[in-house]
């Protein structure tokens, strides 16, 4: 189980007391943003992308982010693999799966990401890796439901790991779970969840 510290709109002096304390893994979901703190902290930090990403801000973490926990289309997929080219590594992926109830969720379907996967397009992709998956559960007080749609993403990993990856030991991550949900998520069996408001208290935002 990895815990990332979602730092998004906390301070640098806030992550170097985490930092201090002993965490190494943190989060930020706008390019720009992670990219400064990335220039001002310490080079042993881990760092995840957890937002929503847009192709022309890659550029900005490419060349030291660790995981991508949000890419939802073969066209962001594609577009990470050309900076990662540009910097000669490869970066890791997840595939973020719509599982919420709600429409400002992103993510793929199941069988639209079973098709990119099996494609000739994914497969001359050099560049970056697929490591697991990643999902946001509905903001709800149902605690059923949240554990149905963890669930859903344990299953949508299992399938995916069995069709498309079955010989490859890095596809393993199952990124779900917040600060309001993550022992549901840990019960559903993530291997990553994204604690930010636990950790930090409530975001100050600009």
């Amino acid at each position: 189980m990895k815990l990332i510290a979602v730092s998004k709109n906390h301070s640098v002096s806030d992550i170097m007391q985490a930092y201090v304390s002993g965490h190494r893994v943190f989060g930020e979901n706008k390019a720009r943003e992670l990219e400064l703190k990335y220039n001002q902290l310490p080079r042993d930090i881990e760092w995840h992308f957890i937002g929503h990403l847009q192709t022309n801000k890659i550029k900005y973490i490419a060349p030291f982010v660790t995981l991508i926990h949000s890419v939802d289309s073969l066209n962001l997929l594609q577009a990470v693999n050309k900076e990662a080219l540009k910097m000669n590594r490869t970066i890791d992926c997840l595939l973020q799966f719509y599982i919420a109830t709600e429409e400002t969720k992103f993510g793929f379907y199941i069988d639209e990401a079973m098709d990119m996967l099996q494609s000739d397009d994914y497969h001359s992709l050099r560049n970056i890796r697929i490591t697991g998956i990643m999902g946001m559960g509905s903001f709800t007080n149902d605690v059923q439901r949240t554990r149905d749609e963890f669930k859903m993403l344990r299953h949508y990993h299992t399938v995916i790991k069995t069709t498309c990856f079955n010989e490859n030991h890095e596809f393993k991550h199952i990124s779900m779970g917040m600060s309001g949900d993550f022992q549901i998520a840990i019960e559903e069996g993530s291997t990553m969840v994204r604690i930010g408001t636990l950790l930090f208290g409530e975001r100050i935002y600009p």
